[in-house]
């Protein structure tokens, strides 16, 4: 299968290296050099387009692959805006059965552990994670990048996986309130943000951060019956319950997840069964989850700024 990847930063390449592997046969476009008509005119030696550009200029791109009735994964998160949301929502009807968004975590087999647990005596959670921006990748500056922007970037943005596996656990979640720190240098760009969420007597944060110096992902859920404490980072999953603690065994090679995601999205383009992960990221099943997203960052309320500086 031939499949267009628009956007040669480092996920781009990730994907058009795992498309490689799978056997498909890609074509890696920069959008700075070929931009919309360039991206366009690629399209028609297409039979899937892969959109790994930033999130503010993706919008005319699903719309022209669509309307070609291409089949699309998008990079997350889906859109900022609720607005705009809406607008790929309708653009790409026409192929979202055989699209997919790019929430790689739905994949990981930790948080299909819990899909798969019994989690209703839950009365909290807690979904974390964060890193310090300036030492995420070599020879990378986070003042020249797409998460600099007022517009579409923000860690909120970056790091939205913890929210959509809040999402997935916990269908239905309202959003409360999000408290965002911000950086004078960076105007509109969270720096740390703090979503609260509730679903009846469920009450949750999702909390994410460029800023700590080790990387932490954790998820803390507490029930009547039961607790859940898991290290993504440290792979280390403890379920304690009436008969103690027990850790479960739950072993991942980080690109894994990717080649699974990818290796799903070729069998939807091609009109094969993908998977059989209950999970599954297919675009007319995650809108919930984009919305979630874009309504927590239009919801952003700036209780501060931080001073670390950010080259």
């Amino acid at each position: 299968m031939r499949v267009l990847v628009i956007g040669s930063g480092s996920i781009g390449r990730r994907h058009s290296e795992n498309l490689a592997a799978l056997g498909a046969v890609p074509k890696l476009l920069s959008w700075r050099e070929a931009g919309l008509a360039g991206a366009e005119a690629a399209m028609a030696e297409a039979e899937a387009v892969v959109i790994a550009t930033a999130t503010d200029i993706r919008l005319p791109l699903i719309a022209a692959a669509a309307a070609r009735g291409l089949p699309l994964y998008i990079e997350k998160p889906l859109a900022f805006s609720p607005e705009e949301v809406e607008e790929i929502n309708l653009v790409a009807a026409p192929v979202a059965g055989r699209s997919m968004l790019g929430y790689m975590m739905r994949y990981h087999p930790a948080l299909r552990a819990l899909a798969e647990a019994d989690l209703s005596d839950l009365f909290q959670f807690a979904l974390t994670i964060g890193h310090d921006v300036t030492q995420w990748r070599a020879n990378w500056r986070f003042s020249e990048s797409y998460a600099a922007r007022g517009q579409g970037g923000g860690v909120l943005l970056d790091l939205c996986h913890e929210l959509d596996m809040a999402a997935c656990l916990f269908p239905g979640l309202e959003l409360t309130g999000v408290e965002a720190l911000g950086h004078p240098a960076f105007p509109g760009v969270d720096f740390a943000s703090r979503i609260s969420l509730r679903r009846g007597a469920l009450v949750g944060d999702v909390s994410m951060d460029y800023l700590t110096p080790g990387l932490h992902r954790r998820a803390h859920l507490r029930g009547a019956e039961r607790m859940h404490d898991f290290d993504f980072a440290a792979q280390a999953y403890r379920v304690t319950d009436a008969a103690g603690g027990r850790m479960l065994d739950l072993p991942l090679e980080r690109n894994a997840m990717f080649l699974d995601a990818m290796r799903d999205f070729l069998a939807l383009a091609a009109g094969r069964a993908p998977s059989e992960t209950p999970l599954l990221p297919r675009l007319d099943r995650v809108m919930d989850s984009a919305r979630l997203v874009a309504k927590a960052w239009a919801a952003r309320r700036f209780v501060g700024e931080i001073t670390k500086e950010i080259p």
